[in-house]
This record gives structure tokens, C-alpha cells and sequence, in this order.
């Protein structure tokens, strides 16, 4: 029995969220179309999956008997996906990177001008991704390698950090902190603070939110929701919200925004940005360009040791 691309991936995050509105926003796709692939998956191998009642969905005693199964066919579709990938960039001697935001190469420009020296032959491809969600093994599917502060750890992903950054608060011009030249953690932690949808990795998402220092999830976020970096910058500017990131993305956005302030956090734990990978990826150009992100790196703390001194 054959089935259609998609239909199982539907079925497991049906079954992880309980309820068909929260797994096709996971999913990005329609509410009904989800309802109705569902159905014809049921209607193809004539079983009922689900049980469908006020609060969401359950399994039926078949639906439980199937999640593995499905679990394990999506999980080997995706692997293959992601190894035919990487083979084809090898293939053609390409790496793509993706990163959120501004591209890598305003924030870390020794590294790839390193990486373009050492493999003039190399073509670097860079794509910008969503807001972290999870599952990252997904997340990743469509490039060699992720620049980025890492979410959460999930088996089979690696993460190579490069460098700490400072947290900074942005927020508009016309917010009572925007005149401030520093902050502290215990100063901003009652803030109104940036809502980001739910498909966003929540340990990623909180980070941005200082739920790291306070234990919790912000008590005041905005109604809207945040999926993208253009998003979380025009939420920003539209002056409803405020939010950390690390320094070096921060000084971007000044640069585009003239009504948005970047204020350093002096006692917030510091941001990593890193190259995050999957375990399996057969592109042979991703272990390259970790091996100059560790040698850069270390140039670099070096230098700036020397500095200080």
C-alpha cells in the first residue's frame, strides 16, 4: 500500500498535539485540507484513527496500534529526503546555510571569507529560515547547516558553538526604558514582551523573552503572534513589544529601523551563535567549514585576549 507525500507526517502531528487546529498550525497548512487528508488516509486502510470530540482528537485503539509504524516511516522519509539533499549539494560542491535574520556573513564574515579561501571551488548558497520549530530534524530539511543561537537539543542534531554575544533589549523609541544605557534583567523581566507562535521551539522562543532568568514565560506578551524574523522586526516597530536578541543582530535592525533603540542587558546570560547540523548530513563540505568555524574562532577569542591586555 502506497501512500500519499505528507499523509503520515499528518497523522503523527495530529496525534502529538491532540487537536487538528494546533497540528495544522504546526504544520502550516489549512485546517481543512489537514481534516481532509486525515480522512482519506482512514478511508485508504479502512480503519478509524481518530476519535473526533469538543476538546480535540484521540486515538482509537487502531490509531495507537499505527502511530509507531507511521512514526517510524516518517522519521526514514525524512532521512532520505535529507541524505539525497546533502548528496546533491556535495555533488554539485555546494553548502547551504541557513541562518534567521540577517544573513551570517554580516555577523560572522571571517568565517565564510575563510571557508571561500580554503575551497575557492565551493559555492556557499545562503537561506533564510523561520523561527526555530520543532522538531529541528525537520526544521533543517532543506539546508547542510543552520546559523543561528541553537534551540533546544534533539537527538541526532549537533551544534557547534562559535562565539557568545551580549543580550540587548530592542524596543521603539518611544518606550519609557529607550533612553536608558544599560539595563538589567530584574528591570525588563515584567516588560511586555514578544508572543511567538506556537509552532516556535519554546525553549528557543523563551530565551528571546528572558525566561531563562525568570523561570517562567513573560507575564505580559503581545496578541499577535511572531513565525518570522520580518515579523518579530515589525512587531517591534509597531511599538507594542519589546524583545532581547544578541548585540550583533540588534545593531542590524537600528540600522534599518531609526525609531528602534538597542539597550545591552549587562547581567543577561549571553547569547551563542552557532552552527547547528544534522548527525547525518553526507555533504562533505559541512565538516570544512565546522573545522574553520572551531580555527576562526579560536583566532578570534586570541585576539581579542590580546586586546584586553
Amino acid at each position: 500500500m502506497s501512500f500519499k507525500r505528507g499523509q503520515l507526517a499528518y497523522f503523527v502531528a495530529i496525534a502529538d498535539e491532540g487537536q487538528i487546529t494546533r497540528a495544522a498550525a504546526k504544520l502550516h497548512i489549512a485546517q481543512p485540507a489537514l481534516s481532509q487528508a486525515i480522512m482519506q488516509l482512514e478511508s485508504q486502510l479502512g480503519i478509524n484513527l481518530l476519535l473526533r470530540h469538543a476538546r480535540g482528537v484521540t486515538l482509537t485503539p487502531a490509531g495507537e496500534m499505527f502511530l509507531p509504524y507511521a512514526r517510524r516511516a516518517v522519521a526514514a522519509e525524512m532521512d532520505a529526503v535529507q541524505t539525497a539533499q546533502s548528496l546533491a549539494h556535495a555533488a554539485k560542491g555546494t553548502i547551504e546555510v541557513g541562518f534567521i535574520g540577517s544573513p551570517p556573513t554580516l555577523h560572522a564574515p571571517e568565517l565564510f571569507a575563510a571557508f571561500e579561501d580554503a575551497h575557492p571551488d565551493a559555492q556557499l548558497s545562503f537561506r533564510e529560515l523561520t523561527l526555530p520549530r520543532a522538531p529541528t530534524l525537520l526544521w533543517l530539511e532543506d539546508v547542510d547547516v543552520a546559523f543561528c543561537h541553537p534551540p533546544a537539543a534533539e537527538l541526532g542534531i549537533r551544534v557547534k558553538r562559535f562565539r557568545l554575544e551580549p543580550r540587548v533589549v530592542v524596543a521603539p523609541n518611544g518606550h519609557p526604558l529607550a533612553e536608558r544605557g544599560e539595563l538589567t534583567v530584574a528591570e525588563v523581566l515584567d516588560e511586555t514582551f514578544l508572543h511567538f507562535h506556537p509552532s516556535v521551539e519554546p525553549a528557543w522562543a523563551g530565551f528571546w523573552s528572558l525566561d531563562d532568568h525568570r523561570g517562567e514565560p513573560p507575564p505580559h506578551t503581545t496578541t499577535d503572534t511572531v513565525l518570522t524574523s520580518t515579523e518579530l522586526v515589525a512587531c517591534i516597530a509597531s511599538g507594542r513589544a519589546i524583545t532581547t536578541i544578541p548585540a550583533c543582530q540588534a545593531a542590524t535592525i537600528v540600522n534599518i529601523l531609526p525609531d528602534v533603540v538597542a539597550i545591552p542587558v549587562r547581567d543577561a546570560d549571553p547569547a551563542a551563535l552557532a552552527l547547528v547540523w544534522r548527525d547525518d548530513n553526507q555533504n562533505p563540505l559541512v565538516p570544512a567549514l565546522l573545522a574553520l568555524a572551531g580555527s576562526t574562532a579560536e583566532r578570534s577569542s586570541a585576539a581579542e585576549h590580546t586586546t584586553r591586555n
